[in-house]
């Protein structure tokens, strides 16, 4: 295994982990208008409100590698999504600003605008980070040169706004869990009742994205000859899933949300063996695809940039199961929260 593919694999790694631990908080503000009153909404928010934030920085360290690691696929990217990219920096910017001012006055309006951004920028975020995906499975008008010359409107082709919409049912099923893990009582109750209506989104949306790849884009399967290996991530999803309604009905939630986390790594390791060894896909031409060979940096910059990742990833995986570890339990209202 060489540095190109250790990184593939590292990059991954911190894609995987973002979208696990954002995309609970991600389904927990797209589901945020259906809790009524006001102490619902505050439980809501304050059950992601001490770990959204450190969430958020498994997105940033992907940036991070994916610049140091590949920096041609990192520059046609932010070109080729550079207007996509903007409208998911507002949709995060405003779910941030939503949580941290929306009990800060007591006006009954104040609260209901910012109930609304907070749904509708965790909708929109979950749309676009599954539009991107789409993309890079159908490809992008790529150039010799390595640069993009299409427009926005090149990015919404069906599928790619069909995975899109899969990825915020897989979000709302994945936030409905862990909502239903940090809460009790009558919020609780309400949350459990809404579990097999996002499981039912997700498996709908999961059936239609699979048959859509399937037809269109079987080319995705090529690699599961060579690593056969995948299959096993394939029935792991299968079986993660049906543990999910089995789990709940045994009373064990945290067990339900284990099931929902390997969903989410299942999914995004058949992903990867599906586009690898391409970084970005062309549409114009296959001899214009990004790879993880002709999109890398030298070898000594991935040599060193690998030596520090190795001293840094402990840092950031201690912080996250310490914050996991201390705020654990249900969630309560007091002063200190939003």
């Amino acid at each position: 295994m060489d540095l190109n593919t250790i990184w593939f694999l590292l990059l991954g790694f911190l894609i995987m982990g973002y979208a696990i631990l954002d995309g609970f908080d991600l389904g927990v503000g797209a589901l945020h208008l259906f809790t009524k009153g006001d102490e619902e909404r505050r439980l809501s928010m304050n059950s992601i409100g001490p770990v959204w934030d450190g969430n958020e920085v498994w997105l940033v360290t992907a940036g991070g590698a994916l610049f140091a690691a590949f920096p041609h696929a990192y520059a046609t990217a932010f070109s080729g999504f550079y207007l996509a990219f903007m409208l998911l920096l507002f949709a995060l910017i405003f779910r941030a600003v939503a949580l941290e001012v929306r009990s800060k006055e007591e006006w009954g309006w104040w609260r209901k605008i910012w109930d609304v951004s907070f749904c509708a920028s965790s909708i929109l975020a979950s749309i676009l980070f599954g539009v991107a995906v789409g993309n890079l499975v159908v490809g992008l008008p790529i150039g010799a040169d390595m640069e993009f010359q299409g427009s926005f409107f090149d990015l919404l082709s069906p599928y790619s706004v069909l995975v899109g919409v899969f990825t915020l049912s897989l979000f709302m099923m994945h936030g409905s869990i862990y909502l239903y893990l940090k809460t009790e009582g009558e919020l609780q109750e309400k949350v459990k009742g809404w579990i097999p209506r996002t499981l039912s989104f997700f498996l709908i949306m999961y059936v239609l994205t699979t048959i859509f790849t399937l037809s269109v884009y079987p080319e995705m399967t090529d690699n599961f000859e060579k690593f056969w290996w995948v299959w096993g991530f394939v029935l792991l999803k299968v079986l993660a899933v049906a543990n999910i309604p089995r789990a709940l009905y045994l009373g064990l939630p945290f067990r339900a949300f284990v099931s929902s986390c390997c969903v989410i790594a299942a999914l995004l390791l058949v992903f990867g063996v599906g586009v690898y060894p391409n970084m970005i896909v062309s549409s114009l031409d296959p001899d214009h695809n990004l790879t993880l060979y002709n999109a890398a940096s030298s070898q000594k910059t991935l040599t060193i940039m690998f030596i520090i990742a190795l001293m840094g990833m402990p840092f950031v995986l201690a912080y996250t199961a310490s914050v996991y570890w201390i705020f654990r339990g249900k969630v309560k209202l007091d002063k200190f929260s939003y």
